[in-house]
């Protein structure tokens, strides 16, 4: 009986996320409804530099097929008012409970949209602005929607992925210097030279 009952109540979940995401996405397919929620919910130093008339929505979804019933996501490009590309990507979560993590999978889904876009033939990445439309039952939304609040030690994760990343650059160390690089310095003398040596090898083939 009980799992009769819970078989019940799962299939009804189901078909209400369903519905859910049927509405969700009927109403942000129109394209006026959709300039009307961005115009009305983005942030306004972007709103500023969004040419909303170049509007479009784009194909496809982000989300792993496991968590489909779950999130449903709506993926829409314009230009900048500089002319740059640019998608805003809006993820409305079905779930009763908010993730903690929804920032960290906010952003692997802006990736994504970045990733496609390069292998459409582009050379320079798109910014992707990423939105969270949220209707579940815990009222204000709980969690932080900064995806450095989602490491242990947030300042620390501001300090490495907020600057540029560390670089060796072995073509441009003095010799000098690299010889007093204790025990990684024959290493780095190699791999420094190694195409030197290359180049000798096959000059003398």
């Amino acid at each position: 009986m009980a799992r009769l009952i819970l078989h019940g109540y799962t299939a009804l979940m189901k078909k209400t996320l369903s519905h859910h995401d049927s509405l969700f996405k009927k109403f942000l397919g129109d394209i006026t409804i959709a300039r009307d929620f961005l115009q009305i919910h983005l942030p306004e130093k972007l709103r500023q530099l969004c040419d909303f008339s170049t509007l479009a929505m784009e194909s496809g979804s982000f989300i792993e097929p496991d968590l489909r019933s779950q999130c449903s996501d709506m993926l829409y490009s314009m230009k900048t008012t500089a002319g740059h590309d640019s998608y805003v990507y809006c993820v409305v979560e079905h779930q009763s409970r908010p993730e903690k993590l929804m920032a960290f999978r906010l952003l692997r889904y802006a990736v994504a949209a970045m990733q496609r876009h390069l292998e459409q033939g582009n050379d320079t990445l798109p910014v992707v602005i990423p939105m969270l439309f949220y209707q579940g039952k815990t009222s204000p939304y709980p969690y932080s929607t900064h995806c450095l609040d989602c490491f242990a030690d947030p300042e620390l994760a501001k300090s490495v992925y907020m600057q540029a990343f560390p670089l060796v650059d072995v073509t441009s160390i003095p010799d000098e210097e690299i010889v007093t690089h204790r025990h990684v310095a024959l290493m780095e003398l190699v791999m420094k030279h190694i195409r030197t040596r290359d180049m000798l090898e096959l000059s003398q083939e």
